[in-house]
Parts: C-alpha cells; sequence; structure tokens
C-alpha cells in the first residue's frame, strides 16, 4: 500500500509539473510556437534551450526544447541551469548603480579613485576614466579578449594590473569597444566598498530579493548541479561536447549560471522599473538610465530589413530599435553556451532565451520568432534566413582557395629549435611557455597546449591541441614570429593578437639557473679591464661585479659561465675558465661591444 502511495505521489507531481508547463503555454499570441522552436531545434542542429517569455509581471511561457545531456536523453526543461555570459554584465552595472544610490560612489567618478589597483596605459587616463566609461565601453581600450580568455587566472588582483600595460586604440569617449576588463574593473570597485565579493553581493541583493533560487556564480556549483547543461558546439555537422570555461577571475563580465525561470524574475524587474512584488530592489532613475542610450556603438543603419536600426549601449544593455518597438538587450556567450536576455520598456514584455551551443545564433532566431509572434507582425523566417546564410559560408568555404602568397616556400628557422624554447611574457597577457618535444616546439598558454607549426623563416603558425591531443588543423590567422637581438639569440616573439593594434611583444625570460656558493667562488677575484679595475664578490649566493664609478651590478646566472646583469638589458657578462676549473678572463658583452678583463696574478 506504501508503495503504491508512493507511486501515486509521484504520479501526481509529474502530472502537476506538465499542467503548469501547460498553462504557461496558453497564450493565443504564441499559438503554434511549440511546433516552430522544435523545427529551429532540428533544423540548427543544437542539442538544447530554454525560453521563458514575460508579459508584464506574470511568465506566458516558459518551455524546455531538446537535451540539456544528449549522450543520456536528458531533457531540457525551464529549470535547468545555463551559462548566460555577458548577459551577466547588466547585474555588475546594476550593482553599481545600487551603490550609487547609497552614496557609495558616483558613476561619473574617477574609476581609479574607487580602486587603487586599477591603472590605464598613461595619467591622461588615469585621471579622466569614469565609472560610467567603464560601463559604456568608451574608455579608448580595444577588447584585450585573449588577456583573459588564453592566459586566464583565478586572481582578479592579477588579472586588473594587465590593464596598465593594454596601450589604448583611440582616444577617450571616441569610439565604442567591448572590453571584458572594465566590468572585472566595476565587479572590483564593488568588493572594495561593501568589502563582499562580487559573487556575494550578487547573491545578497539580486538572487535572493528577486527569488532566483537556482542561480549561482560558481563553475563549481553549476556542475555539481544535478539538472545543469552541458556544453556543446557544432562541428564537421555533429553537435560535439566540450569542456565548460571557468570564468571565475573575470567574474563580473560573465560568470552567472541561471535558467529561463529565475531571468524571467530579472526580466519582471526590468519591466516594472526596478520593482519585485512591491519592493524596490533598483531605482526607477537606474532603470532609465541603464535602458537608455549612453554610447552610440555603430552607425545602426537598416540593412536588410528596413525596420530594424540603431546600435547602442546603456549601462550593461544593448539598445536598438525592432520593427517599431524600442528593445534592451544583451547576448551572452562562453564556452558551449549562448544565450539572449532582453525586454521591450515600452510593450512591459520581455524574452530570456538560453543555450547549449557554443557561438549560436539559436537565441536571435528565437527571440525573432517569439517577439513577431507577440506584437502581431508579419512573420520573417528567421530560421531559413539563418539556413540560407550557412550554406552561402559553407559554399564560400568550400571554394578552392589560392595558394597563400605570403608564405615564402623552402625555407627553414634561422636557429636550432632548441633556442626558440623558453618563457616569453607580456605584462598585458601574461606566459607562453614554449618547450621542444621530439621535433616540435610546443606552447603552453594558460591552460591550453599549442603546437606551433613552422611557416617560414623564424615565423611559426598557432594550432592548438584539444585534452585529447587532437590538433586543430583549422586555418587561423594568428601567427608568432621570433626575432633576436644584436648577438643574434633569441629574444622575443610577436603576434598580431589585436585587430587593427601593432602586434604584441613577448620577450624572452632568461632561465635562471641556482649556484650554490662552491661554484660561484670560481669566479671571485680581481680582474683588470685596459686600466680599469673590477672586482668579482658574492654575497648570500649571489655573484656582484663593480667597476669603479658605477654601481654595484647584481647578476642572474643563466647557466654555462654566463650571468645576466640584472637592471642592464642587453649587458651580460661571461667567464671563462682554465683547466684547472677556474676564472681566469670575464667578458663584457654588451650593445657597443665586448670587452674582455683578465684575472689579475695572485
Amino acid at each position: 500500500m506504501k508503495y503504491i502511495l508512493t507511486l501515486f505521489l509521484l504520479s501526481c507531481i509529474s502530472l502537476e509539473t506538465i499542467a503548469q508547463e501547460q498553462i504557461k503555454s496558453t497564450d493565443t499570441r504564441l499559438a503554434g510556437i511549440d511546433s516552430l522552436l522544435n523545427k529551429v531545434l532540428k533544423d540548427q542542429q543544437i542539442a538544447g534551450f530554454s525560453v521563458a517569455v514575460v508579459d508584464g509581471d506574470s511568465v506566458i511561457y516558459s518551455k524546455g526544447f531538446g537535451y540539456r545531456d544528449l549522450e543520456n536523453k536528458k531533457p531540457v526543461t525551464s529549470n535547468t541551469l545555463f551559462a548566460i555570459g555577458s548577459s551577466s554584465k547588466a547585474f555588475t552595472a546594476a550593482l553599481l548603480g545600487m551603490l550609487q544610490k547609497e552614496g557609495k560612489l558616483s558613476l561619473d567618478g574617477n574609476a581609479v579613485s574607487y580602486l587603487p589597483q586599477l591603472r590605464f596605459f598613461n595619467e591622461n587616463m588615469n585621471n579622466q576614466i569614469t565609472i560610467r566609461d567603464m560601463m559604456t565601453h568608451r574608455t579608448g581600450l580595444s577588447r584585450y579578449d585573449l588577456s583573459w580568455y588564453l592566459f586566464n587566472t583565478s586572481s582578479r588582483d592579477s588579472m586588473i594590473r594587465r590593464v596598465q600595460y593594454m596601450e589604448p586604440n583611440v582616444g577617450l569617449r571616441e569610439k565604442w569597444q567591448y572590453n571584458n576588463f572594465m566590468y572585472l574593473a566595476q565587479g572590483m570597485i564593488a568588493e572594495k566598498l561593501t568589502g563582499k565579493t562580487w559573487e556575494q553581493n550578487i547573491k545578497d541583493r539580486f538572487f535572493v530579493p528577486l527569488e532566483m533560487k537556482r542561480s549561482n556564480t560558481s563553475i563549481v556549483e553549476f556542475q555539481n548541479d544535478s539538472i545543469a547543461s552541458l556544453p556543446y558546439k557544432l562541428e564537421d555537422n555533429q553537435i560535439k561536447k566540450m569542456d565548460y570555461y571557468d570564468i571565475s577571475g573575470m567574474g563580473p563580465a560573465g560568470a552567472i549560471n541561471s535558467s529561463a525561470d529565475d531571468m524571467a524574475n530579472w526580466i519582471k524587474l526590468w519591466i516594472a522599473k526596478g520593482n519585485y512584488k512591491g519592493k524596490e530592489i533598483l531605482s526607477p532613475a537606474y532603470i532609465t538610465e541603464a535602458a537608455s542610450s549612453q554610447m552610440v556603438i555603430g552607425s545602426g543603419l537598416p540593412t536588410t530589413e528596413k525596420d530594424i536600426y540603431m546600435a547602442n549601449y546603456g549601462l550593461g544593455w544593448i539598445i536598438s530599435s525592432y520593427r517599431g518597438h524600442y528593445k534592451v538587450e544583451h547576448g551572452g556567450n562562453i564556452d558551449g553556451f549562448s544565450a539572449s536576455v532582453s525586454f521591450f520598456p515600452t510593450d512591459k514584455l520581455g524574452v530570456v532565451v538560453l543555450t547549449n551551443q557554443n557561438t549560436s545564433q539559436v537565441p536571435t532566431i528565437v527571440l525573432n520568432s517569439i517577439v513577431d509572434k507577440l506584437f502581431k507582425l508579419k512573420p520573417i523566417d528567421w530560421n531559413g534566413k539563418v539556413i540560407k546564410a550557412k550554406l552561402k559560408a559553407k559554399e564560400i568555404n568550400t571554394t578552392k582557395k589560392e595558394t597563400d602568397l605570403m608564405q615564402v616556400l623552402n625555407t627553414k628557422p634561422s636557429h636550432p629549435l632548441t633556442e626558440y624554447t623558453g618563457v616569453f611574457t607580456n605584462p598585458a597577457y601574461g606566459l607562453v611557455d614554449i618547450s621542444l618535444k621530439n621535433d616540435s616546439l610546443l606552447a603552453k598558454v594558460g591552460k591550453r597546449n599549442v603546437w606551433l607549426k613552422h611557416y617560414h623563416y623564424d615565423t611559426f603558425d598557432w594550432k592548438l591541441i584539444d585534452k585529447y591531443g587532437k590538433t586543430d588543423t583549422s586555418e587561423n590567422s594568428l601567427k608568432l614570429n621570433f626575432s633576436t637581438n644584436v648577438d643574434g639569440k633569441i629574444e622575443n616573439l610577436s603576434a598580431s593578437i589585436e585587430p587593427g593594434m601593432k602586434p604584441a611583444i613577448f620577450s624572452l625570460k632568461p632561465k635562471v639557473v641556482y649556484l650554490d656558493a662552491k661554484t660561484l667562488e670560481q669566479y671571485v677575484g680581481d680582474y683588470t679591464l685596459v686600466t680599469t679595475q673590477v672586482k668579482v664578490s658574492v654575497r648570500e649566493k649571489v655573484l656582484y661585479v663593480y667597476l669603479p664609478g658605477q654601481p654595484e651590478y647584481e647578476t642572474i646566472a643563466l647557466g654555462n659561465h654566463n650571468f645576466d646583469l640584472k637592471t642592464m638589458k642587453g649587458f651580460s657578462v661571461r667567464f671563462e675558465l682554465n683547466a684547472e676549473g677556474k676564472a681566469e678572463a670575464i667578458y663584457f658583452i654588451q650593445p657597443n661591444g665586448t670587452f674582455k678583463a683578465t684575472r689579475k696574478n695572485e
């Protein structure tokens, strides 16, 4: 009897869940939407997605399509967790809007005054950039996305220090250029002013009062959630599983994980001008400001559709006109997930689309298809348009390509491959650690492995290697070019990482050799350089070189009797040993020549 009762209760719960979903799907404006979205699921070869539609303070439609776990056929529901990527930015901006209302900052206040560890490329930027400039992507900095995406670290202090070395390519407030680091900075400002982490602030100020019980900001919580979606990509016409991307270091720019049902509550807040269930969460003044144009993104002229135009940026939102309706939206993309969160303030309507497909157009297809129905507009086959565009792109890709005229054939590297190895550093990005395995140069960049395939001379192609050891053989524009110093040694590598910017230079970091005191003693003594007396000494296992009238130079041991002068770039010394293993001469190697000093007779 107990067993039968349990089955009966479980059946009731299942029927109740189905009934709730059916009730949410009865709005007559959305007639036929299920079949349309199922067609999108099939045609776009996507594992799954979820949708929520808000009308005023009510959810009129919420449903999942496809699978959150394709292999095990586990379905998506409106409660399934997805990474929402940059749709998180509106939360971070709103957090600072709250702090402004509390009198803790001004959006037009100087950014570095609130966060001393934030420094820009020059003093003019330090003195003039405001929080609003960072919110609206008008600081003059280009994206620098590979700095955080490839050279990832969980330390926000470490990440924000890179900004100081990011050279602007346009003037302040001259051009809109998306930059995730500016949202990291905003999150860190909130952390400093509140004494709480960005994660805790988002939970306390938004997730809890908005009853977003499924939402989180942790990759660990996300992966361990019992009904979270797995990440996927479409490759070679097949749906393939990806790895989760840990974006915690850049969290304020895009680390929120949520469900369609939870995000519906976030949209209700914006439609209600900052109120949720009668309680003010955000001020109406901030809502108006955030959802209004603050910076022009681009020309915003109509293209194929004459009634879709304008492209401006608010505070964590993109503003446009969609077929006669004022639209506020922000998309999101992170490995294996794509999202769209939008609302139409004058119509009091909102739509959330969350998918488990990498860089997918499904959120746009679904959003546009739904609002066309809600606004009773002449339908546009958004799904068909994307299919046609993909077929056209495929035709172009399959067209026989011309020979690479830039590549100089039948060349070889100027140095043995082992001399291209070492750790190369750039303060705006991070480390490229290059090693030699068999006959191949391999690089470690953050958590990623790369094969450097010889292109010509001292230039190498960048080929990513996945965790299974498979090399990406597709063409890419990223190449590494090595260069030497005056003595012919490899000194740095350059890479054109930022489009339209001069190549980033990664300098070879000397491989330091640690020598014991006994070994260092063989170099100690007095040497004569023409008429100048040179003194070599050791203190605390460090070799020092002293010339009269100059500071004492601390050295860095490089091995094979070679030492760099720590404070003098391009200057080094090399010792010459006699048969007894004692130094009898020291060579000063510097840009203007090499000079020999011989040991004085003892």
